[in-house]
């Protein structure tokens, strides 16, 4: 997917249409043995302490399975979203963890030569397994500081859209399904 010169990122949330550090480069592609899940609260973008939101977070096919209890023998989940090469010089600034302004508990993964940051299943913020309608009615209603958390699912479905007609994603799909059917604002 992406070259093996300079430090790459991928997005599978809000980085898939807005990037906010310097950039030398971006692909749009997927990786594979990941699902994108809203099952991440958000209570400092999307959301607050009160009320919290949920945004994309990536579960890897093991946990899945037991999560949602699939069948072993599934073709393993892939994700699409977008690569960014980092600005050349730039790397442990942008990379630095401090720089997270979230309080939840991430880890970073070096796939293919890029690196995602995923919340991890026991962080206190991971809200997973969770019912896809009440996924669809929290973002429905939810509001933070980054802005309404219906608009995250929007922005995301209408970025990958526009990147790819392959770009399917079951989940998403779903829960743009759930908000149009419940006419949820």
């Amino acid at each position: 997917m992406v070259s093996t010169e300079g430090v790459w990122v991928f997005g599978y949330g809000s980085l898939v249409w807005k990037v906010d550090f310097p950039v030398e480069e971006q692909k749009f592609g997927y990786i594979v043995g990941f699902a994108r899940r809203f099952w991440q609260k958000s209570h400092d973008h999307r959301g607050t302490p009160e009320s919290p939101g949920l945004v994309a977070t990536l579960v890897p096919q093991e946990e899945l399975r037991k999560l949602e209890k699939t069948p072993e023998a599934q073709t393993p989940p892939i994700c699409w979203g977008m690569a960014y090469k980092l600005k050349s010089g730039q790397e442990k600034e942008i990379l630095d963890p401090e720089s997270f302004n979230s309080e939840d508990d991430k880890k970073s993964i070096l796939l293919e030569n890029a690196l995602v940051y995923i919340g991890k299943t026991d962080n206190p913020s991971f809200g997973g397994p969770i019912d896809t309608k009440a996924i669809a009615k929290k973002i429905s209603v939810n509001v933070g500081p980054s802005g309404r958390n219906l608009d995250y699912l929007v922005n995301l479905c209408e970025s990958l859209r526009m990147n790819s007609p392959m770009a399917i994603d079951d989940h998403l799909s779903e829960l743009e399904s759930l908000i149009k059917l419940e006419n949820l604002p």
